[in-house]
């Protein structure tokens, strides 16, 4: 227990030490406000609610989540220190769990500043307080899952910008194909349980089903079990590659 808390204390610090921190937080906030008021029209719809916010929260953490974890293990594999992190007494898996949790937190910070939006629309009219809260965790879910991926990316190269653009496009795939219209495009020719397969495996749709405050198990089933799957892939590849 001890040996991933040092890690992660390690990690969650460093944000704080560079100019990262400052920038990721700025752009964060930034971003949601333009998405929010001039895109999703906060206040012309005339409805007490934050769909205009989350709604666009799987578009920010897009780019900003692989700009955090671009760095986890790249950096580490770039400069050597790989072979020295994996020699301290502690197992790979509690050194992949403490750099993710601190990325994580780090972007739950920047979500939690958002709790602006929250008070505005909570003052204007009479929200559905139970939503807003679903629509937070289905957010906080899929940040966790895109720094899950680029965990995993990061863990495979040694250079940053790769893993910055490989995670960008996986993320975008995993968005992708919850659309309709990329499933009407295979429904002409698979099976429906494939297109159901499909439907299944997408972020869109498991964080749609969340945001509009439906809290199902197999919603946080699905995020748990695809960022546990992603965590115990990036200790596999980090063991495989850490003379390399």
């Amino acid at each position: 227990m001890s040996a991933w808390r040092a890690i992660f204390q390690r990690e969650f610090s460093s944000y704080f030490a560079t100019p990262v921190a400052a920038v990721f937080l700025v752009v964060f906030l930034f971003l949601a406000g333009i998405f929010t008021f001039s895109m999703g029209g906060l206040f012309d719809r005339g409805q007490a609610d934050l769909r205009p916010f989350f709604q666009f929260v799987p578009w920010l953490f897009l780019f900003l989540a692989p700009s955090l974890s671009m760095r986890l293990w790249s950096e580490e594999r770039r400069l050597g220190t790989i072979e020295i992190l994996t020699t301290l007494p502690l197992g790979i898996t509690q050194a992949v769990a403490g750099k993710f949790l601190a990325a994580w937190l780090f972007a739950l910070v920047g979500l939690a500043l958002t709790f602006p939006l929250w008070v505005t629309v909570s003052w204007l009219g009479d929200p559905d307080q139970g939503a807003i809260v679903a629509g937070y965790i289905a957010s906080a879910m899929v940040g966790g899952l895109f720094l899950g991926i680029g965990g995993l990316v990061s863990a495979m190269t040694k250079n940053q910008v790769i893993a910055f653009v490989v995670t960008v496009v996986l993320c975008f795939l995993s968005l992708l194909t919850g659309f309709p219209v990329v499933l009407e495009f295979f429904r002409g020719w698979l099976a429906p349980s494939a297109i159901d397969l499909i439907a299944g495996v997408s972020v869109m749709t498991h964080f749609s089903s969340l945001m509009r405050g439906v809290i199902e198990l197999r919603d946080l089933v699905y995020f748990a079990t695809a960022i546990a799957a992603l965590l115990a892939a990036t200790a596999l590849v980090i063991d495989w590659r850490k003379s390399g």
